[in-house]
């Protein structure tokens, strides 16, 4: 059976790793890549739980503890009909890097079940949580893996999860990132994901324009509504910007010309989407409502577009559309939120338009912002500290801006762009994150030998 999704993301990694002197300078690193590309472990359980009606349920479980080179494997766990193997490989294996890249000690994992919350009551939902953590937490451990929250696992998910592991464990450490405020979690964790993303990408507008210009005046296109969508967009809104999009996998909604988005909307639509409601269910709006289309074609001339959905949600010819429509700031607050062909539609552009191109910054960079929180969250577990919401949004901040110097730097050491051209910053973060673990997995006797 193959991995279409898992294959995506190794070659999305490998032909940026092949055009640049990384294996030229260093010819072994090849070892490591073939190493590195298969899980250290996967764990596929079942889960059976009972449903209101007293009935036998059971879904597939899974978790792919996929590198713990750099810490304990850290990465979300999703609760989705679509989630499968090759999915969760993909997302594991970007983790690695993303979690590489924040400069904090952890490795890189993925998990969840193929159990769908929507429909079910609140009371299913802790009873299928309680089971699956039933079996995950053989395998778990604040020192081990420590997972966070994910498409549909949100905090009330992340509490009975944690609720379980304390029982059956008769310990309470910081094992799950995103919990309550009350038991352990960090500020910022919500916004963090969002809130990193328009950091990392005020740092391309900042170099691209020599320090002139900012997100004040910018047209901002964003796909989705969940957690990353509203906090990037309320982001924006504070730093100056305007959001003319937002969307759910029914449709998106379109501002008017000349208006955007306004933080009492935005408060709404997060109000819709923790009842698990549509965008069509906003009442008292003068946005346009495109019925199942993504924004990317119909928003018009834009600055910055912030794909915060799903994966693939940008294609290669809705890239063709933001390039014809002026956009010059393309960043994934999804993973791997753009295909390989609108990837090279974006760097082909860069490269024959130097300066005046749109300049495209992949999830493994731009959204780390979520996970170098939840690194925050395990620090602050592991002191026993709570720190103030300055101090989170401050340290993130500054993981944000190491993040874009060092995928910068890296990309002008091994990808040497042409006069004028604008560096890499897909090729920058996979070979800064790659060469990160290669050296760790090499220092640890997960590979050795020479070319």
């Amino acid at each position: 059976m193959g991995e279409p999704e898992f294959e995506q993301a190794y070659k999305e990694l490998t032909s940026t790793l092949e055009a640049s002197t990384l294996f030229e300078k260093n010819p072994e690193y090849r070892k490591a890549l073939e190493v590195v590309s298969i899980p250290e472990r996967i764990i596929q359980f079942r889960v059976v739980w009972e449903d209101d009606s007293g009935k036998c349920q059971v879904n597939k479980g899974y978790r792919v503890q996929f590198n713990s080179a750099l810490g304990p494997y850290k990465g979300g766990l999703r609760l989705h009909p679509t989630v499968n193997l090759s999915i969760l490989k993909f997302l594991g294996f970007e983790q690695i890097f993303k979690n590489a890249l924040t400069g904090l000690n952890m490795g890189g994992g993925k998990g969840g079940a193929d159990f769908d919350p929507k429909g079910k009551s609140d009371n299913e939902i802790r009873k299928f949580c309680v089971a699956f953590m039933t079996e995950l937490s053989k395998h778990i451990g604040a020192d081990t893996d420590v997972p966070a929250g994910d498409i549909n696992v949100g905090g009330r998910e992340i509490g009975y999860m944690f609720g379980q592991y304390r029982r059956l464990r008769n310990q309470w450490e910081g094992v799950l990132t995103g919990k309550g405020l009350n038991w352990g979690g960090s500020l910022i964790r919500p916004e963090a994901t969002g809130y990193g993303l328009v950091y990392y990408v005020e740092h391309m507008i900042n170099y691209a324009s020599g320090g002139k210009e900012s997100f004040s005046g910018k047209k901002v296109a964003i796909s989705g509504s969940g957690n990353v969508a509203q906090y990037a967009a309320l982001k924006v809104i504070e730093l100056g910007g305007t959001v003319v999009s937002l969307s759910d996998s029914k449709g998106a909604l379109i501002a008017e010309e000349g208006k955007g988005f306004t933080p009492e909307d935005i408060s709404k639509i997060a109000a819709l989407k923790l009842k698990r409601q549509a965008l069509t269910a906003l009442e008292g709006h003068s946005y346009k409502y495109v019925e199942g289309a993504r924004p990317w074609k119909h928003v018009g001339k834009v600055d910055v577009a912030l794909p915060s959905a799903t994966q693939n949600e940008v294609s290669q010819d809705e890239a063709e559309a933001l390039i014809a429509a002026g956009c010059k700031f393309i960043a994934e607050g999804s993973n791997m939120g753009c295909t390989q062909e609108a990837i090279e539609a974006f760097e082909n552009h860069r490269k024959s338009n130097k300066g005046s191109s749109i300049w495209y910054a992949p999830g493994k960079a731009a959204n780390a912002g979520g996970v170098a929180v939840s690194g925050l969250e395990m620090a602050q577990n592991s002191q026993r500290l709570s720190w103030t919401d300055e101090e989170v949004d401050a340290k993130l901040a500054k993981i944000m801006k190491d993040c874009f110097d060092n995928c910068l730097a890296t990309a002008k050491e091994y990808i040497t762009p042409a006069e004028g051209e604008f560096p890499s910053l897909v090729a920058g973060a996979n070979v800064a994150g790659f060469k990160k673990v290669a050296a760790a997995m090499h220092d640890q006797g997960d590979w050795w030998g020479t070319a």
